[in-house]
């Protein structure tokens, strides 16, 4: 399968999970709050940072009742564009979820590294293929969505010769059941499209995110906030700054575990082997030249001796030294 890059990293099979700090709307609309969760990202060492470009006239009619909310949470371009070098100052990557075509060529002049696209504009198609034509990698979220509307976004980003997609399992809940998350369907569409996967989760903590990687996410993004208790819609569904720091430890010992998938002992194991199993030992004193008999044996720890396997051989012979009760027998005994 394709490895997609973003920036210095690649995604996919063997490469680190690519970590990303959804800070979506929870500055508040503030940019010194937007920069205080730059710094979160940077402390937790995720790789990337990520936001929302929108403009609420392009975004929402005015009767809808997110309105007024979406309103108070805007970002101006000039907000962005120091964001942006705020960022790559603290040497975290800069992403952001667009929602108009003025959004995507920001992002493109502020030279982000990817193009995260919404599980909401899925369906958008000519918003697709506009972002398609910029020729960066997309990561593409898919809550909501049936395999059939996932198919013909693909094909859509396809089509404008941009095969540089990863696709995002999500829940597009707030936050999502475990329940209702269908970690499975990660396989689903592995299988249907042959992209990297990823997971965007929006459960409560930690533990599906943590379980995502060990099936195989090779993108993970996880919204995070710096107060649960601030007023805004994503602030008691994020993770603080220590659980987000919490999250990327347990992923990166995560990779770590996994391994390379061989059965067999690690270099550690080989003296707690030594000690854990067991050997073949006189269970009395055994005269030199005496035939050896079952009653004569026993199996105890350590395993230096003779393993328990070769019990059958050596029932029989005969002892070649004074063998003392409780001694591990070796070949060279018999």
């Amino acid at each position: 399968m394709k490895k997609i890059r973003i920036g210095d990293r690649l995604i996919g099979e063997g490469e680190p999970t690519f970590i990303i700090a959804e800070a979506g709307v929870n500055h508040n609309g503030d940019v010194e709050l937007a920069r205080r969760l730059i710094d979160v990202a940077k402390e937790a060492e995720v790789d990337a940072v990520k936001f929302q470009s929108f403009q609420v006239d392009k975004l929402s009619i005015k009767s809808e009742p997110q309105y007024e909310m979406l309103q108070r949470l805007e970002l101006k371009k000039d907000d962005f564009i120091l964001l942006s070098g705020y960022a790559k100052d603290k040497g975290v990557k800069f992403l952001s979820s667009p929602f108009d075509e003025e959004g995507v060529d920001l992002l493109v002049d502020l030279e982000v590294p990817a193009i995260k696209v919404a599980s909401g504009e899925i369906t958008n198609l000519p918003f697709l293929r506009y972002i398609a034509k910029k020729g960066l990698s997309i990561i593409l979220s898919t809550g909501m969505s049936t395999l059939g509307e996932i198919e013909e976004a693909v094909d859509t980003i396809k089509s404008e010769g941009n095969e540089d997609i990863i696709l995002l399992h999500c829940t597009s809940n707030y936050p999502a059941k475990p329940e209702d998350v269908n970690l499975k369907a990660m396989d689903t569409l592995r299988q249907a499209f042959n992209l990297q996967i990823g997971y965007s989760d929006h459960t409560l903590g930690i533990e599906i995110a943590l379980a995502s990687v060990s099936r195989g996410a090779k993108v993970l993004e996880k919204h995070f906030t710096l107060d649960k208790n601030l007023p805004g819609p994503d602030h008691k569904t994020s993770l603080e700054p220590f659980e987000l720091k919490q999250m990327v430890e347990g992923i990166r010992a995560i990779e770590k575990a996994m391994g390379s998938g061989l059965k067999r002992p690690v270099s550690s194991e080989l003296k707690v082997r030594k000690t854990a199993r067991r050997s073949i030992v006189a269970k009395t004193d055994i005269q030199n030249g005496m035939t050896i008999t079952q009653d004569m044996l026993a199996i105890k720890r350590p395993g230096f001796g003779l393993s328990p396997k070769y019990i059958d051989l050596v029932i029989g012979r005969k002892a070649k030294r004074y063998i003392r009760s409780d001694e591990v027998i070796t070949w060279n005994d018999i």
